[in-house]
Parts: C-alpha cells; sequence; structure tokens
C-alpha cells in the first residue's frame, strides 16, 4: 500500500526569482475580474503593472507581483471562492501544447503521468504527483513555495483546473472520488461541491484528489498515439529548454530538497553536477549567493513550513534541518524571523 505524504512535508523549496507562470493564467484572473464588475487597470497599477503588459504574450511575472495580484483580487473582490471562479475558466486548451498532448492521451494513467512530468512548463507553482493504493489512484499537489494567504485559492484554481482536464479527456463520463484540501471547510464548500462533482473533503494532509484505481488504464476514445508521440516530444524538447536555463542556484537548492536524511555537503553536491568543489563555488558567486547562503535559505523555508504545519515538534524540526543544538536552531529562526519559533508557531500555525 502507499502511504501519502503529508502536504505538511515541507514543500519544494524553489527560488522566488526561478517562478514561472505564463501571463495567459493572469489574463484569466483578470477576465474574472471583469465578470466581477471590478477595476482590473486599477487592480494591475496597484502591483505596478499594465494592461500592455498583461497583453504581452511574452511577460513573466515575478513571484512577489503574482502574490499581490492574487492577495488584491480576494481582498478586493470579497469573493472567498474567488481561487475555484478562476480554475473553472482554465479549460483543457488553456494549457498550450500539454493540453494538447493531454487530449491525445491513451489513458487516464498516460494523461495524469505527462501532466505529473510536464506541468513545470506551464507552472512553477505547484509539483504534481500520482501515487495509488490497492483500490484508489491519488493526484497530490504540492506548492513549490510559501504561498501563505493566496494558497488556498491557488490550489482550489490548479486542482479545479487539472480536473477539467480529466473531465476533458475522458468526455466527461467518470466522477472523482474525492478532492482533498488542507484547510478548514470554508463558507462555500457547497459550492465547491458543486463544481468539482464529487465530495470535497478539508482538514486533510494533502491537496489533490482521488479516482477509482480501475479508471487509470480504461481506453480513452480520443486516443491518438502518433499525435501524442508528437506532442509529447515537443514537451520534452521544452523542457529540455527550460532546465538548461536554470540557474545553478535552483539546481543546488533541488538537490537540497531531494535529499531526505540531511543536506550534502558542498563537495558532495559539486560531485553530482560533475563539477569541483571550487568551480561550484565560483558559479554561485557569479549568480551572486553561495552554497552556505542557499543552504541557510532552505533551511529558513523548510522550517516556516513545518511550524505552520504543526505535525513536528521544535526539537524534531531542528533534527530534521540538521541542528545538533536546538538553542542554534532558535537562534538562526529568530535571525530570519524576528522572533523565536515557538512564538511564531503560536502566531502562524494550522489552527
Amino acid at each position: 500500500m502507499t502511504i501519502l505524504p503529508k502536504l505538511t512535508s515541507p514543500p519544494e523549496a524553489r527560488a522566488v526569482q526561478d517562478f514561472t507562470l505564463p501571463v495567459q493564467y493572469l489574463r484569466q484572473v483578470a477576465e474574472q475580474l471583469t465578470a466581477m464588475d471590478a477595476d482590473v487597470p486599477a487592480w494591475l497599477a496597484r502591483s505596478r503593472l499594465s494592461e500592455a503588459q498583461l497583453n504581452d504574450a511574452g511577460f513573466q511575472p515575478d513571484f512577489g507581483s503574482f502574490c499581490q495580484l492574487i492577495q488584491d483580487a480576494l481582498d478586493s473582490t470579497g469573493e472567498g471562492a474567488f481561487g475555484l471562479l478562476v480554475g473553472e475558466r482554465l479549460v483543457v486548451n488553456t494549457h498550450g501544447i500539454l493540453g494538447y498532448a493531454a487530449m491525445q492521451s491513451g489513458s487516464v494513467r498516460q494523461a495524469l503521468q505527462l501532466v505529473e512530468r510536464y506541468l513545470g512548463l506551464r507552472t512553477s507553482l505547484v509539483s504534481v504527483s500520482l501515487r495509488q493504493d490497492e483500490t484508489s489512484a491519488h493526484i497530490l499537489f504540492t506548492p513549490s513555495y510559501a504561498l501563505g494567504d493566496i494558497q488556498r485559492p491557488v490550489l482550489e484554481a490548479i486542482v479545479l483546473a487539472i480536473k477539467n482536464v480529466f473531465d476533458a479527456i475522458t468526455l466527461g463520463s467518470y466522477a472523482l472520488t474525492r478532492v482533498s484540501f488542507p484547510f478548514a471547510r470554508p463558507a462555500y464548500a457547497e459550492l465547491a461541491e458543486e463544481m468539482f462533482r464529487c465530495e470535497v473533503a478539508y482538514d486533510a494532509e494533502w491537496a489533490g484528489f482521488t479516482l477509482p484505481l480501475a479508471l487509470l488504464d480504461l481506453p480513452l476514445k480520443m486516443a491518438d498515439p502518433t499525435s501524442f508521440r508528437e506532442a509529447e516530444l515537443i514537451c520534452q524538447r521544452e523542457l529540455d529548454k527550460l532546465q538548461q536555463a536554470v540557474s545553478m542556484s535552483a539546481r543546488v537548492r533541488r538537490v537540497m530538497l531531494e535529499k531526505q536524511n540531511g543536506f550534502p555537503s558542498l563537495n558532495v553536491t559539486a560531485r553530482l553536477f560533475h563539477l569541483t568543489p571550487r568551480t561550484l563555488h565560483r558559479r554561485l558567486l557569479e549568480e551572486g549567493t553561495s552554497f552556505k547562503a542557499i543552504l541557510e535559505e532552505v533551511r529558513h523555508t523548510l522550517a516556516v513550513a513545518h511550524l505552520q504545519a504543526g505535525h513536528l515538534s521544535i526539537e524534531e524540526i531542528a533534527y530534521t534541518l540538521g541542528y545538533t543544538d536546538i538553542a542554534n536552531f532558535r537562534r538562526a529562526f529568530k535571525r530570519w524571523e524576528g522572533m523565536p519559533p515557538a512564538q511564531f508557531r503560536e502566531h502562524h500555525g494550522r489552527r
């Protein structure tokens, strides 16, 4: 039996400078605001953006602007279900070549594995993993960044968007068993169940959806093996380009987060990239950072994620992050957040 990880196992921390989100998704947010009679130019201006940028296919918002735009949309509309309303707009053809490839898939499993592998072409906001047990398949969505107050609408929008892909490839013939979210049941929970057309479980330990295992390998009516192979080749070429463009610092962060039993040393990390420690150090300096600074940043991100989750004691968090002396962890955390970890958990922990 596959044991599902808790969402509150820390998300794969990524550098905000490596954030990616095509501007067409922001256009969907803007269209939802327009439908609600909101002032879109003013909404953009508050984040120092313009309509020209919104209409520029090559525009890439930075992570800070994205967070501010979503928070502003929530605050200005007062609509708690805003994430769901945006997600409803994200149909399969919103997702470019990835959506097209999914539509040619031979089975639900093939489509979900495609999304798992190539979602990074569309956004770095979350990673997706497909897990299964004896009776069910589970599609898990794990945030790649500390999203704070916008985590709820972002997860709702993304999970609903991928559910829309599922509906498209199955021609709406099958329903999900359950959708799960790691936050409290909202006032609009009935609307969520209507949109997902299944049970929606809250206060769960992960975000995603569940479907019967038997559905994974049923043949899809619109399957086109030749078109699928061609589309997947395009996805792979685009992914190769994206990975080549990823900074060395981002690659180092990823290695740190992939290790479950302590962080690798500079020497070990350099060896993984077939570099000498001196060369790795130099390349990180060229990017304005260092191995020590990245380690500090990753520890900070994971410490915050663990404390907000509330599943580990402070001592366990310190040990997980490689501190042999809890006092050193407390000092480091106070330097990061301006308060001790216990106080941070009291103010920001999950309730």
